[in-house]
């Protein structure tokens, strides 16, 4: 994939990564962390790939205000005008909006690539292949386009895309339906009926097409961001956007725009994609022991223990976790919280971490 000065990349890098708490805190989330013990973060990972792809000043994250300093220190050679801080969480449409508007003011002619900061791609050259098709498919069609992950089982975790057969071109199919996380019964019938796809949540299209939407179906938050836009790349920029954002309401992508729009595109695809959304997605992707138990951190001694997944903070290696006679647990060791969970329950441990934030504040979440 050849740089191209119309192709840009917005790194959606503001949330909280709440199901993995207690490693991932509100001060320092899991896009941040080295979740897979490469030596790099997730972040750092996000961004390498796209540079293979993207110029450098065509690459942009948005982040919450609070984690600029976070994104300067792991990606230092990044321009800082580049780094987009949100002054309040408003969920994925209101970044979306702000990041596109401001690349249009640079390039009325671009086309962007939108990918969340903290999701595990393992063949990253198909991934850029499928990238590729999607933006000179933006930029020749007034399009939205996202790539849907070929399923491999019925997840309930996810939200499906289901596609129509009377594709304009190869493997770029026009979407029926938008459906959030299913029961497993009606995940089942999903992956029966052969023509319904994850929702990775990775969208492309181009600047022009994307606020045409917003001004369609998001009319407010269009409004919000053209009047912001007299700002941008000034000095006045993050106080303009910390009174603009106040008015944002709070909604999804999905919700507000792709649920809604006419000119909706998915493509099939399959580059080893994996949101880690849980401990048990990471427990899934990694390298297991003769009991299928997964281990990151030293010292730890299991007997008789199967199919756990054991995370230890490095900086607890002079302590000793041992494990007996215990099976499919996720156990995960911090400075200050140690969590014990069983991995069929781990859906609880957001609801965990919100409770325990109303109690001790961001004391321990």
């Amino acid at each position: 994939m050849e740089k191209n000065k119309n192709n840009y990349a917005i790194i959606m890098a503001g949330g909280i990564g709440s199901r993995f708490w207690p490693a991932s805190r509100s001060t320092y989330p899991k896009q941040f962390l080295d979740i897979l013990g490469t030596g790099k973060t997730l972040m750092q990972q996000t961004y390498d790939r796209f540079s293979k792809a993207f110029l450098p000043e065509n690459i942009f994250i948005v982040t919450n205000a609070a984690y600029i300093q976070l994104v300067k220190d792991q990606l230092p050679n990044m321009p800082f005008d580049r780094i987009l801080g949100e002054p309040t969480a408003k969920n994925t449409a209101a970044c979306i909006a702000y990041a596109s508007a401001k690349i249009h003011k640079l390039n009325t002619h671009a086309a962007c690539i939108v990918a969340p900061s903290d999701h595990l791609i393992l063949d990253e050259a198909k991934f850029l292949d499928y990238v590729e098709q999607g933006l000179n498919y933006a930029h020749k069609n007034p399009s939205l386009v996202t790539l849907g992950i070929m399923p491999s089982r019925p997840d309930t975790g996810y939200g499906y895309i289901q596609y129509l057969e009377n594709n304009e071109e190869e493997n770029i199919h026009k979407v029926k339906t938008f459906t959030e996380k299913p029961t497993l019964e009606i995940a089942k019938t999903f992956i029966d009926s052969g023509d319904f796809l994850w929702n990775a949540g990775i969208f492309i299209w181009s600047v022009s097409s994307i606020k045409k939407a917003f001004k369609q179906n998001l009319p407010e938050q269009y409004d919000i961001f053209e009047n912001a836009a007299q700002s941008f790349f000034t000095e006045n920029e993050a106080e303009t956007i910390r009174a603009f954002y106040e008015q944002c309401k709070s909604i999804s992508i999905d919700y507000g725009i792709m649920e809604k729009a006419q000119n909706v595109y998915v493509i099939p695809s399959e580059f080893g994609w994996s949101d880690l959304g849980t401990w048990t997605s990471l427990y899934d992707i990694s390298p297991k022991d003769e009991n299928n138990n997964v281990v990151k951190g030293k010292h730890v001694f299991m007997y008789n223990v199967e199919g756990c997944l054991v995370n230890k903070s490095e900086s607890l290696n002079g302590k000793i976790i041992a494990l007996k006679s215990v099976k499919d647990l996720i156990i995960v060791d911090t400075p200050d919280v140690l969590l014990i969970c069983d991995k069929s329950q781990e859906q609880e441990v957001k609801q965990i971490a919100t409770d325990l934030k109303i109690k001790f504040n961001d004391k321990y979440t």
